[in-house]
């Protein structure tokens, strides 16, 4: 079943022929004046409204990172000139008459405040998961979300207590890569997501190396970003390599060498012959029989090497227990 735009306006409401006029009414529900009420009902809900931001409230789950003060500044200076040119959603806080909560357009929201503007809002009753979804919806044809904010989003919506299925909506990804998303926002800190930034130009696999790091090798990435000039560092690209750059070499110091690989043994008869060759690893001893230097013998030992074995394993036991 297709899913409604939750940001577009809503569809008129559906009469029905069976509901009884309203015998105060003043207008008879039907013909064109029911035309004209339908109408005028339509208009109200989809009318944008001017609204004080010191009434309209920021806060609930966040899709970006950071709201850089520049590019507020930039956004609101083109309001000045042009002014407010896409409204923003609100929804009614039903416990504090008068005030919003902001569904969507946080960054012109900021940008109004800074100029001391009302706010152009559509005004919708929604919800806790239509919010999210239209958020969600909003966010995926206007903005371009890092992979990182989309994480952060995810695991915010989750902690909320969010269903699975309307995170899924309202971030419009399957349920491997909301598995992918939840498994980098749980291996690292989020101050330290935060110190990183957006980092639009990293993709799913880097992250997921750093978060792969972190945990394998239990590293405390708060103790590893703080080792970091971080913030002398103008790029949120720049400052993820950086700081990935640093949990790996941590990484690399934090694993103990690899223990040299012992020398294969070589066995050869009394004429110089190598016979076998025996080699040792942490899993396994391999010998190694030369059929062309040997072929009868090497068949006598495929024959009977059950035998053989179980004769030199009872030798050992009976080394063991006189020892």
């Amino acid at each position: 079943m297709a899913r409604r735009n939750l940001f577009q306006p809503p569809p008129p409401p559906p009469t029905d022929d069976s509901e009884k006029p309203d015998a105060k009414s003043r207008f008879p529900n039907t013909g064109a004046m029911s035309g004209v009420k339908s109408t005028l009902k339509d208009l109200s809900s989809n009318a944008v409204r001017d609204i004080a931001p010191e009434m309209i409230d920021d806060g609930g789950p966040k899709d970006r990172l950071t709201f850089n003060d520049a590019d507020v500044a930039l956004l609101a200076d083109s309001i000045r000139q042009h002014g407010q040119q896409v409204p923003i959603m609100v929804r009614p806080v039903p416990e504090r008459p008068g005030h919003y909560r902001v569904v969507y357009g946080r960054r012109r929201l900021h940008a109004l405040r800074l100029l001391g503007l009302p706010a152009k809002a559509l005004v919708r009753s929604l919800s806790d998961e239509q919010a999210v979804l239209a958020q969600g919806q909003e966010n995926s044809q206007r903005l371009d979300p890092s992979f990182i904010e989309k994480a952060l989003f995810a695991a915010e919506l989750s902690s909320a207590g969010y269903e699975q299925a309307v995170i899924m909506d309202a971030l419009a990804v399957d349920k491997p890569m909301l598995s992918r998303m939840n498994k980098v926002a749980r291996s690292l800190p989020a101050e330290v997501i935060e110190r990183i930034g957006p980092a639009h130009g990293v993709g799913r696999r880097r992250w997921e190396e750093l978060a792969d790091i972190a945990r394998v090798q239990d590293l405390d990435m708060r103790a590893v970003a703080a080792a970091v000039d971080l913030d002398g560092i103008q790029a949120s690209d720049e400052r993820f390599a950086r700081l990935s750059d640093a949990a790996l070499a941590q990484s690399r110091a934090q694993t103990p060498p690899r223990p040299l690989a012992t020398p294969a043994l070589s066995i050869s008869l009394d004429d110089g012959t190598v016979l076998a060759e025996v080699t040792e690893t942490a899993r396994s001893l391999t010998v190694k029989l030369s059929k062309s230097a040997s072929p009868a013998f090497a068949q006598w030992l495929r024959d009977n090497a059950e035998e053989e074995l179980m004769r030199l394993h009872e030798a050992w036991r009976a080394s063991r227990a006189s020892d």
